[in-house]
């Protein structure tokens, strides 16, 4: 097996197995996911052969110089699981040789554990129980974990009817938040568009009549901007939920502004966020790659968990220890039998998306808002879709997003103005920056 030792592109020798190649799978219409684009190169620069399943030819991931080969397959994430498994394994055969799998979001990442049985004969993956992706992809599974295990997370109410809802009101604590209950109700019937902060009774109301009998929400604690900190986790775990990468950051900006993608964010170290994150992981029981968002309330000196993504998040490329490893290489290593060499976390490293970073950085200044811990001056950056060894996919990416994304921040700008001159109750900032295939949210 293998070939020659690879290397990282800071030269140091990485023994990567080149005879056993990554596929990159999403399910849904998100073409420019930049993501996808960093694992593509992450692993590619090591000599691993590449292939991405993509919306159509002409995405940043399609064109990437170290892509061997793209599967064209649209799909909405609302198919039948049967087929998503049956399409995945017809990639598996037109590859022809055991492949290690590499989700890009909730929906592939609970179809490849609901489905290990199966695809476990010609793709390589971490091993986890089948139910807990969902689990952790869900924000009630979420809450209801970190409760079982006493990991701090905001207070939440599960309404299970409109009148549930007006009960709850009667004694809320306003401002709140609102976000979709489940990861995969969101791409057939949301019920808010991504997370919402209401700032009144009347305006939690009168969005609840749109809910349907059976609201599909979670009601969730606002934690005030400026008293929090936003803060974030990669990492990956073996069979033994024993973590061979751990690297923590704090996010300086996103987009939408406080509640999406991460465009801005720093490597800082936490070790006290890094012993939280893997004493959760070892007590759940979770293998894999995990990308977390908890938010620290400097009211009562807290990290609370917000999101559980159980996969690659789209930020992880921000990531990467001495000896050159980031979270998908430690993946594929670990599943190809190879030694995951240690290191430490490159601190003050900066990762910049730059299709997004230009109005969150306007939006923040406008709000005042500051992160204490960031440093002061980079240490490097990494650019999320500029790489002077693969430019094409940032060519791609300026050609298919001018159009949709004027379009997005106009209509983000419009909401904003309507908000602030008239009473409206809500101002709805979203997870997933998809209008006109954009984007989708911190993955």
């Amino acid at each position: 097996m293998g070939g020659p030792v690879a290397r990282s592109a800071g030269g140091v020798p990485v023994d990567a197995d080149r005879d056993v190649p990554g596929l990159i799978v999403k399910f849904g219409d998100y073409p420019l996911h930049h993501g996808g684009v960093g694992a593509i190169r992450s692993l590619g620069r090591l000599g691993i052969p590449m292939y991405a399943i993509t919306e159509d030819r002409y995405t940043p991931a399609a064109v990437s110089r170290y892509l061997r080969r793209a599967f064209v397959w649209p799909t909405t994430g609302t198919e039948a699981p049967e087929r998503l498994v049956e399409g995945l394994l017809r990639i598996g055969r037109r590859i022809g040789r055991p492949t290690v799998l590499v989700p890009t979001d909730e929906e592939a990442a609970v179809l490849i554990a609901e489905h290990q049985d199966v695809l476990g004969d010609r793709f390589l993956f971490p091993k986890v129980d089948a139910k807990l992706p969902r689990r952790l992809a869900s924000k009630q599974g979420l809450h209801e974990l970190c409760v079982e295990h006493g990991i701090p997370s905001p207070a939440a109410a599960f309404p299970q009817s409109y009148d549930d809802i007006v009960r709850f009101a009667r004694t809320a604590r306003f401002p709140l938040v609102a976000k979709n209950r489940e990861a995969f109700v969101r791409r057939k019937q949301p019920a808010v568009n991504g997370t919402t902060r209401i700032a009144t009774r009347e305006g939690l109301l009168t969005l609840a009549r749109d809910w349907g009998e059976h609201p599909g929400v979670i009601l969730q604690e606002y934690l005030p901007r400026e008293d929090a900190e936003d803060w974030i986790v990669h990492a990956y775990f073996d069979a033994d939920s024993t973590p061979l990468a751990m690297f923590t950051g704090v996010k300086v900006r996103s987009w939408p502004p406080h509640a999406g993608m991460t465009a801005n964010a720093y490597v800082v170290d936490n070790p006290e966020l890094a012993d939280l994150a893997a004493r959760f992981i070892k007590q759940i029981g979770f293998s894999g790659i995990i990308d977390l968002d908890l938010r620290f309330d400097r009211r009562d000196g807290q990290y609370k968990l917000l999101d559980f993504n159980p996969r690659m998040g789209a930020q992880f490329r921000l990531f990467e220890n001495e000896s050159g490893i980031d979270v998908v290489r430690a993946m594929h290593l670990d599943l190809t039998g190879r030694a995951v060499p240690e290191g430490e976390q490159r601190a003050g490293h900066r990762y910049v998306v730059e299709n997004i970073d230009l109005p969150a950085l306007l939006a923040y200044r406008r709000s005042g808002y500051t992160t204490p811990h960031a440093p002061a001056r980079a240490s490097g950056t990494e650019l999320a879709w500029l790489a002077g060894d693969d430019l094409r996919p940032f060519f791609t990416m300026l050609a298919r997003f001018v159009r949709p994304g004027a379009k997005h921040l106009y209509q983000l700008w419009r909401t904003n103005r309507r908000g602030s001159i008239t009473t409206s109750t809500t101002t709805s900032t979203t997870t997933s920056t998809r209008p006109g295939g954009v984007g989708k949210g911190d993955q």
